[in-house]
């Protein structure tokens, strides 16, 4: 197991609000500044939580989203090929539909302090929570008439989970996101059996908001609801890429009133995965999963997201093999801020409202990193040349204030630094150590 990664710190110097209305088009759109708070938090936590908590149960296979908990409505409990049919009827009954789990979910342990105060000490900067996932159950009192007793106010909780999250992160000085799926399971526009989506007919046509009001009716008034009693700093749309383009979703329409009018217009950023056309072109930053992004070398803020298993939401078919280490955690973290990127790590509580311990010791252990290490990660940019391997060994770079930063997963008496053109050293310390480093200058190297 590799030791976690140790920080130089090299004293190198470089040589080297928009007021008017934002229209409704791309151009205009994408002109918009984005807020710098974004860039400079580097560390961000991910809650996937939802009546899928309940069940929380998926077979392990391989391949990416392949162990997705949070997909059980769609993709467990009426598939016939891995065994969540079986799962489904053994346990619940076939009868036993998945709205049954709604009273199940009742959030009876959860308390908001708690969770914040692991999520400050873990060095998170900001949080992400879903507040609807595709199952189409929301985590506040939504005015929304097709979600009337499929909320938590109305079923499970019976509070307002989202509410009551924002204001114990807001109390700590962190940034408060909100996760919102743009699609449902329940529209019939998303049943897709030879895609692997398993909803039969009989549920859609129970369930399902027409297609003639889905957007104007129910999500966009929903999204313009939880911009106006949470204010978000951060929206993370999920699904919109999936089917529909922006004009289907009126995605730009949306936009457009949230950098001019709303109440976040000033700090808000959103992703880009509200339509098929937008991921990788459009939004104030790009969101990738489980995967380096190909926004990584286009210069514009990006976001990686994962869990610590390989499941958003708990799935209590994993075991702690399943998860990464700490020093996996602190080394992709590295890895994606070297690269100029945030990482976005998910936690996935129980139905009761619990993380599980082992998610608290991980971002206990990430946290324990940063707190000797955090100058070399938070308000940090890219370095021009972002990696170095040394055999081995592999050098990973950040800069800020004209400082730049060298960080490194494997601990060696003596490491080489290709320098740029542009830099000059001046002095090198190490984080955490008061003790002088002996270093000189070969030609271009350090």
């Amino acid at each position: 197991m590799k030791k976690p990664a140790i920080i130089l710190l090299l004293f190198i110097s470089n040589i080297c609000a928009n007021s008017q209305p934002y229209e409704n088009t791309w151009e205009s759109l994408d002109s918009r500044p984005i807020p710098t708070w974004f860039e400079d938090a580097k560390f961000g936590i991910f809650i996937h939580w939802g009546v899928y908590s309940v069940p929380a149960w998926r077979k392990l296979e391989p391949g990416l989203y392949a162990s997705y908990a949070e997909w059980y409505y769609a993709r467990v409990m009426f598939n016939p090929d891995n065994g969540g049919e079986d799962f489904h009827n053994k346990n619940y009954g076939a009868d036993f539909e998945y709205r049954d789990f709604g009273p199940m979910f009742r959030a009876e342990l959860f308390d908001p302090d708690l969770w914040v105060d692991l999520f400050k000490r873990a060095g998170a900067r900001y949080v992400v929570l879903t507040s609807k996932h595709h199952d189409g159950y929301c985590l506040w009192p939504t005015k929304s008439p097709f979600k009337a007793n499929w909320n938590s106010m109305d079923v499970g909780p019976n509070r307002d989970l989202v509410g009551d999250l924002t204001d114990a992160v807001r109390a700590k000085g962190m940034k408060m996101g909100l996760y919102y799926s743009n699609i449902e399971w329940e529209s019939s526009w998303t049943h897709r059996t030879e895609s692997g989506y398993y909803l039969p007919d009989s549920v859609i046509e129970k369930y399902k908001i027409p297609d003639d009001m889905y957007v104007d009716m129910h999500m966009n008034p929903q999204l313009k609801e939880l911009v106006m009693n949470y204010e978000p700093s951060l929206i993370f749309a999920d699904g919109g890429e999936w089917d529909g383009t922006d004009e289907y979703w009126k995605t730009r329409d949306f936009m457009a009133w949230l950098y001019n009018d709303s109440p976040v217009k000033d700090q808000v950023v959103v992703n880009d995965r509200f339509a098929k056309d937008m991921p990788g072109n459009h939004g104030d930053y790009y969101s990738s999963e489980y995967q380096d992004t190909d926004a990584v070398s286009s210069g514009h803020p990006w976001e990686e997201s994962r869990g610590i298993g390989g499941s958003y939401g708990f799935n209590r078919a994993e075991n702690i093999n399943d998860y990464s280490s700490s020093e996996e955690l602190i080394h992709e973290l590295i890895d994606i801020v070297s690269r100029g990127g945030n990482l976005l790590l998910n936690v996935g509580p129980t139905a009761d409202g619990r993380i599980p311990v082992i998610m608290q010791q991980r971002l206990m252990d990430i946290g324990s990193w940063l707190e000797v290490n955090e100058e070399a990660i938070y308000e940090s940019r890219k370095r021009d040349r972002t990696h170095q391997e040394n055999g081995e060994q592999k050098l990973y770079f950040t800069t800020k204030d004209g400082s730049t930063y060298c960080l490194f997963d494997e601990w060696s008496k003596e490491i080489n630094v290709d320098l740029l053109a542009s830099e000059r050293v001046s002095g090198v310390s190490l984080l955490g150590w008061e003790g002088e480093i002996q270093w000189k200058i070969e030609g271009e190297k350090l």
